[in-house]
């Protein structure tokens, strides 16, 4: 990349956060463009925005950072597990956003864990019945992990569906000791549509600005982590990638590592 290129994409994502977060004050479902604010635009009013975001309107509710099942049966953490996702734990507000991809990634910041490295994804309907469960075993450091649907018909996220998901560490065997930590958000997969569509092939290396834009969380936090992976000494990438945590209030975890990615085969 050269240096011009690096800055037209830096400004790009700096129109776009700001945008990611309007869109989840107002309405998480649509997908559409809008009109691109400034930076100065997102420093003087994110944290007002942040504070609005996803009012008590009857969606479903999660938990962004990770409990336990019993107190007792798991050890104190030094940083709790959290989703990556949008929301407002202060409140108990809703942890739900929108994706365009049939098989979405799912992100969570794992901490260092002192006794058990066994992890368990579930991706649920709405009526709470399982739609795809898999066993994991975790890195032995703390990062960030993704977790991908397998690429089937079977688990494909179907349009305007609401699916609710989890991802547990149980703080011993599962087998034996059922206490875990966890925690879960819900989503929303929302068609793409034709303008979006042109906008992504507008964009080509840079489409992660245009999710922001759109305020597909999932889809923007996917692309950026693969070209950050692919673009590991980029610095722009990087700074990117921190843009995007602040404009949902998890600013404190964007440097940490990507430590694994889950594939599983169909």
């Amino acid at each position: 990349m050269n240096k011009n290129k690096l800055l037209q994409r830096h400004r790009k994502l700096a129109c776009a956060i700001p945008l990611l977060v309007i869109g989840l004050v107002s309405d998480p479902i649509k997908v559409q463009a809008n009109p691109v604010q400034s930076l100065g635009n997102r420093v003087t009013h994110t944290s007002n925005l942040l504070a609005q975001k996803f009012p008590d309107n009857g969606e479903p509710r999660g938990r962004r950072r990770g409990g336990t099942s019993r107190r007792d049966g798991c050890p104190e953490l030094k940083t709790p597990m959290t989703a990556l996702v949008p929301g407002e734990e202060n409140n108990n507000k809703s942890f739900f956003a929108s994706t365009v991809a049939e098989y979405p990634t799912f992100w969570v910041y794992v901490p260092e864990l002192p006794t058990s490295r066994f992890g368990e994804f579930v991706l649920q309907d709405e009526q709470g019945n399982d739609l795809y469960r898999t066993s994991l075993t975790l890195p032995g450091k703390a990062g960030t992990i993704g977790i991908s649907l397998p690429s089937s018909s079977q688990y494909a996220l179907k349009q305007n569906l609401k699916y609710h998901w989890f991802f547990r560490v149980y703080c011993g065997n599962p087998q034996n000791k059922p206490d875990y930590f966890f925690v879960d958000a819900w989503l929303q997969r929302v068609a793409l549509t034709p303008q979006l569509e042109q906008q992504l092939k507008t964009a080509k290396s840079e489409e992660y600005t245009v999710y922001a834009a759109n305020n597909l969380w999932y889809d923007a936090v996917t692309n950026l982590a693969n070209l950050r992976s692919s673009n590991p000494n980029e610095h722009v990438l990087a700074e990117d990638w921190t843009n995007l945590f602040k404009a949902v209030g998890l600013e404190e975890l964007a440097q940490a590592p990507i430590v694994q990615r889950y594939n599983p085969q169909k």
